[in-house]
């Protein structure tokens, strides 16, 4: 058959794809899991191939393979595909076995064959083998999981949390920069006592501060790695100290200190530090669709809304209304949290399909968590740069909505009583006049102690009038 070649595993010939360097298993798992056309992302590939190589370079170095040739070229096949060489050769849908052992296998014959060019043979001979030599003291049950941890540990330090540090900052300077501006404070959406920008800003950077610290708290149980335990977590066909070994060279690779599981049992048989990862993030998305939507309330109008602040105008916002300019930085953080929150779900859906000594979801677990990872760091880094470091402040408006609010008869109970200040509140209301207004007119106080109890800014820290 033209442009096709013929392998053979243990359930008899299969026919692949003559460029293909993938093998019989993956061949089978192709054809059966046409689901979704949603591929494991490129990081998770990646955090194989890295595992693959560790345990090359450690079975050079204890002499397990009695060959430093097959170890070497199963380090330079990997390497390639750790830089993201050969895209192509990792076609399996996300939706297969719950295992991962589909895209294992996939790894292992990819490097396994690439290996084999590399010291000179051909592809499918199994000069070099994908069970034997690149599999060796693994199983997919181990791997996979350690690949999940590996993955989002690399992208979290890689990503996300600088993208979360900047929005902080980002946040915090903007915090610095309002302080001193004072505007009506609201709950439940209506009018309360006032604040100043500058505090509601400070409690969005600390909502990011301990998003940051939230995930961080994480890390620790997510650099426990599985591997070692081999089929169920007895560790079956794999040398004394070659876990620990690679997972060392995995540290060494990636600057970052994993270290065995205490019970490889609890690793494989459960995925519930991914769920807590994946419950973390799912605060994060909370937090910044919260801070997203404040922002985006905040600058609406302008001549009908609040108008309080002016956020960069980056594209037109109609296709039929001149002049109008969107939210669309907001808008998309906001849109980001409700698919991590979905993400999020499936992830503990998954985290359930577990049982005996072996979960069996991780493929969609990994891809989803990786997918939160992404759209979390791209979107803290975008709503940083694109919107929060060029928000301005609309001040007059501020000062208006503040001065004319009913809510500054809060101010007048400790002098006036609870019930007198009310009566002052609803005639304001009703004649749509100021709370300062009503009580110079009817001389309940003097200008000068009217002007310090209804000043906005000061009612902004703690006061109580005497």
């Amino acid at each position: 058959m033209s442009g096709s070649r013929i392998e053979h595993d243990a359930m008899g010939d299969v026919i692949l794809p003559e460029e293909a360097y993938w093998g019989a298993e993956t061949q089978r798992a192709v054809e059966n899991f046409r689901i979704s056309g949603w591929r494991l992302p490129p990081e998770f590939i990646r955090a194989i191939a890295i595992i693959k190589r560790s345990a090359a370079v450690v079975a050079r170095e204890m002499n397990i393979l009695h060959d430093e040739t097959i170890s070497d070229a199963i380090i330079a096949a990997a390497d390639e595909v750790i830089e993201g060489l050969h895209p192509g050769q990792f076609p399996l849908d996300v939706f297969q076995t719950g295992s991962g052992t589909s895209t294992n296998m996939n790894l292992n014959e990819v490097l396994a064959n690439r290996a084999a060019e590399i010291k000179g043979g051909a592809r499918g001979q199994k000069h070099v083998h994908p069970n034997d030599d690149v599999n060796i003291c693994q199983s997919s049950n181990d791997v996979i999981p350690t690949a999940m941890n590996v993955s989002a540990a690399v992208q979290i330090r890689a990503t996300l949390i600088p993208s979360l540090e900047k929005l902080h900052a980002s946040l915090a300077a903007k915090a610095s920069k309002f302080d001193r501006i004072p505007k009506i404070g609201r709950t439940h959406l209506q009018d309360a006592t006032p604040v100043t920008l500058g505090q509601e800003f400070s409690g969005y950077a600390r909502q990011v501060e301990l998003a940051i610290e939230r995930i961080r708290a994480t890390e620790p149980r997510l650099h426990e790695l599985a591997l070692g335990g081999t089929a169920v977590g007895t560790g079956i066909n794999t040398a004394p100290g070659f876990p620990a070994r690679t997972i060392a060279e995995i540290s060494r690779y990636t600057g970052i200190s994993f270290r065995e599981a205490k019970n490889h049992f609890e690793a494989q048989a459960a995925r519930d530090v991914i769920v807590e990862l994946s419950g973390q993030l799912r605060v994060v998305a909370v937090s910044l669709r919260k801070i997203a939507d404040d922002i985006r309330w905040m600058s609406s109008g302008p001549e009908s809304g609040l108008f309080e602040l002016l956020l960069p105008a980056l594209q037109p916002g109609s296709s039929i209304m001149p002049g109008k300019v969107n939210p669309v930085i907001p808008e998309m953080v906001m849109q980001v949290s409700a698919q991590v929150i979905g993400h999020d779900a499936a992830i503990a859906a998954a985290g359930s399909i577990a049982n005996f000594e072996l979960c069996t979801a991780m493929p969609m677990m990994a891809a989803n968590l990786l997918d939160e990872i992404m759209l979390l760091a791209n979107a803290a880094e975008s709503f940083a740069s694109r919107c929060v470091d060029g928000i301005k402040a609309n001040e007059e408006k501020m000062r208006s909505l503040a001065d004319a609010s009913s809510a500054l008869s809060t101010s007048l109970v400790p002098v006036l009583g609870h019930d007198e200040a009310v009566r002052i509140a609803k005639i304001a209301k009703a004649e749509h006049t100021t709370v300062k207004a009503i009580v110079l007119r009817e001389n309940l106080l003097s200008p000068e102690r009217a002007a310090e109890l209804l000043e906005p800014l000061n009612l902004t820290k703690p006061f109580r009038a005497q």
